[in-house]
């Protein structure tokens, strides 16, 4: 992919006025990154189907009835059946127990036609979700949930990468956004999302502060950001003004009528490239999914 970048972002200094943006700021779409890599992980999927009749499968675990998951889980099968991968659907009542949950991610963990499990978060209140997510066998852990994936992007090590994070360090990087030695200040601590991006911004060489709802004086530490991920789930709550001039803004969040976790007018009015809701990071999730799966599917023929 040719980068969008029209020139190498710098940052600003926030103590010299001169280095402030003078025009609004950049969007960094999703939409096309993601197209062509799901293009790339479909060749990959039909050049192993056809040197060994193997079709990649990704099985989707949806618990209840929630819309907004169900919606979610629809979508993911129908990229994976548009990019040549198979996918099996299942649905538990809302009722299912941590131990039934548990025992059916077991079977498809064991299940050789599966290559890759994505149970769809967050589930039922009464189910320990941790427990759930372990239950998946880390070879076919293609979303990036369980620990084993965690202490992977954490040391450096080869795994699969949570694919929010992962999705929005690739777009970082089609942007031509300079990590080694930036500022990154993640907003939220979520063991899928907040987290493991702090960590692969780390293995990026970004100094990474993590800030969450306990943190004193938050839009001061968001102030010495170059790059700023948003991911605490609270509509509009990041405020341009929040803001140094000329940061890296990602929008990680997604709530009701496809409002992120940022003011974006205040936002683009300050910042140097900012991720549009929706098209932003939300394609590049979906995408990454894809693109493990093939790699998962790959993996597991070659040494079955």
């Amino acid at each position: 992919m040719t980068s969008p970048s029209n020139h190498t972002l710098t940052f600003s200094n926030p103590d010299d006025p001169k280095s402030a943006p003078r025009e609004a700021a950049r969007l960094m779409v999703g939409t096309d990154l993601a197209a062509e890599m799901v293009a790339k992980a479909a060749e990959r999927a039909k050049a192993l189907k056809d040197a060994t009749g193997v079709e990649a499968c990704l099985a989707t675990v949806l618990v209840g009835d929630d819309p907004a998951s169900a919606t979610y889980v629809r979508m993911k099968q129908n990229r994976s059946k548009k990019a040549g991968i198979g996918s099996l659907s299942v649905v538990l009542p809302a009722e299912t127990t941590t131990e039934e949950l548990v025992a059916e991610l077991r079977k498809l963990s064991e299940d050789p036609k599966v290559h890759g499990i994505l149970l769809q978060h967050p589930v039922p209140a009464h189910i320990d979700e941790r427990a759930a997510f372990e239950a998946i066998d880390p070879a076919k852990d293609v979303d990036g949930v369980t620990m084993h994936a965690f202490a992977a992007m954490a040391f450096g090590e080869p795994g699969f990468r949570s694919c929010t994070p992962g999705g929005i360090i690739r777009l970082l990087e089609a942007y031509d956004v300079p990590l080694a030695g930036a500022h990154a200040v993640v907003i939220g601590r979520s063991p899928i999302l907040g987290k493991p991006v702090g960590m692969l911004l780390l293995a990026s060489n970004a100094t990474v502060t993590y800030t969450h709802s306990k943190t004193r004086d938050l839009a001061d530490i968001v102030k010495t950001a170059d790059i700023v991920v948003a991911a605490v789930g609270k509509a509009n709550f990041v405020r341009g003004s929040w803001l140094k001039p000329g940061a890296v803004v990602i929008d990680a969040g997604y709530n009701e009528n496809n409002t992120g976790d940022v003011h974006f007018e205040e936002a683009t009015l300050v910042a140097g490239l900012i991720t549009p809701v929706p098209g932003g990071v939300g394609p590049m999730t979906i995408a990454l999914l894809l693109e493990q799966t093939v790699a998962a599917a790959e993996a597991q023929t070659t040494t079955a």
